[in-house]
């Protein structure tokens, strides 16, 4: 198959016409109706295909010899992208950058780290993604918590994510034991806004007593499975040595240790309330790429609206605003008159705006409200200031009703 500039005024076939043509050059551009250039470089090339826009001298960094000691650097050590920028400053050239390494990487074949690994022998066992579930699926785990400096001993992290929504709930607690896990469990079960159909955990002694008999084996009355089968939920346990299998909760435990790392805390209180933070802005806040960019709350709400009968209570989105406005207290917004149909239309605004933005203030940026006399309920008045064929009120009302 041939590569064609997309832009090409000539094909292969004009090309070599042209080349085995004894008209002049002139004479060629008006006969395939190009330029005369263009003639004039297919009349002296050897062949029909576009060459290279690479220049020919590349300005670079990084002499030669320099350039092979990187790329044996990054083949030899198999270095991140970073380490190596690190090596070849403070050892080779203290002037290299970033994108200069990766584009030497490139031309040399050495762009990926993931290529160069040695491969194992033997066939691979294909990467397992999570099978797909509906809202009630549960991940269960424990993380280890360090010690405050007010702490006599460490706490610990009790952790639950659902596996089709991604949506978490977590607490701490002073031990690991069955108590605790069974307690977590039914704050999970108050907290979560699905009917919780399976759990997941591992095999700890605080959620089964799987390898403490001697036929390993569940016997099912471990405090943590009496209160599953009292909660009506099937209780799971990972394959043993396959913490994998319950990667997604092992996934968001190094999530929590990247925020405990990154700060210093004082207290145990302030660690909680950190946690409880990052509880709140992850759930409501963090698009996740296997959640198509969006919230583990928003989709929630997404498959309340499909499927209510796997919900036990309605869900709130606590991240949105609350339009909710008490009678008689004074609000901020914009009325605007069309001059041609002299129809009054109310606007809130999405975000405070100043006021000397308000004559250039768009009206795709406000939020449109319902039908509005200004002469019964308009408190105070400023403006108007024209836009198009509009003229906007910056207005201060008190609403009759409780919303807004």
């Amino acid at each position: 198959m041939s590569n064609i500039h997309p832009q090409a005024r000539t094909t292969p076939r004009i090309r070599a016409e042209i080349q085995a043509s004894g008209l002049s050059v002139a004479a060629l551009a008006e006969r395939y109706n190009v330029t005369v250039a263009t003639a004039r470089k297919w009349k002296t090339r050897s062949q029909t295909q576009d060459l290279s826009h690479c220049p020919h001298t590349l300005q670079t960094t990084l002499t030669p010899i320099q350039e092979c000691m990187v790329v044996e650097l990054r083949k030899t050590l198999l270095l991140p992208l970073d380490d190596l920028l690190t090596v070849t400053r403070e050892f080779i050239n203290a002037k290299a950058t970033r994108a200069g390494i990766y584009r030497c990487l490139k031309r040399h074949g050495a762009g990926s780290l993931k290529e160069l690994m040695p491969k194992e022998e033997g066939d691979q066992l294909p990467v397992k993604s999570f099978r797909k579930y509906e809202p009630g699926y549960l991940h269960m785990d424990i993380k280890y918590l360090p010690k405050m400096p007010d702490e006599d001993c460490r706490s610990y992290l009790f952790v639950a994510i659902d596996r089709a929504t991604r949506w978490v709930y977590m607490a701490i607690y002073p031990d690991q034991t069955e108590v605790s896990s069974t307690c977590f469990l039914q704050e999970v079960y108050r907290r979560c806004p699905v009917r919780i159909r399976t759990i997941l955990t591992d095999n700890g002694t605080q959620f089964t007593d799987r390898f403490t008999s001697r036929e390993k084996v569940a016997s099912g009355q471990h405090s943590f499975d009496r209160e599953c089968t009292k909660l009506e939920i099937e209780h799971r346990l990972t394959p043993p040595r396959h913490p994998q299998t319950n990667g997604m909760v092992e996934r968001f435990n190094r999530r929590i240790g990247e925020v405990v790392a990154q700060t210093r805390f004082a207290s145990a209180q302030e660690l909680k309330e950190t946690l409880l933070n990052y509880l709140q802005i992850y759930n409501h806040h963090i698009p996740q790429k296997a959640l198509n960019h969006k919230t583990p709350v928003q989709v929630l709400e997404e498959w309340q609206e499909n499927k209510p009968e796997l919900f036990k209570k309605y869900l709130h989105d606590q991240a949105k605003l609350d339009t909710y406005v008490e009678q008689g207290e004074m609000i901020l917004a914009f009325i605007t008159l069309d001059i041609q149909d002299l129809q009054y239309t109310l606007y809130r605004p999405r975000f405070q705006v100043q006021m000397q933005e308000m004559d250039t203030l768009p009206v795709q940026c406000l939020q449109r409200g319902f039908s509005f006399s200004p002469d019964r309920y308009l408190h105070r008045r400023e403006g108007p200031f024209t836009h198009g064929n509009r003229q906007v009120y910056f207005i201060f009302i008190v609403p009759v009703h409780g919303s807004a």
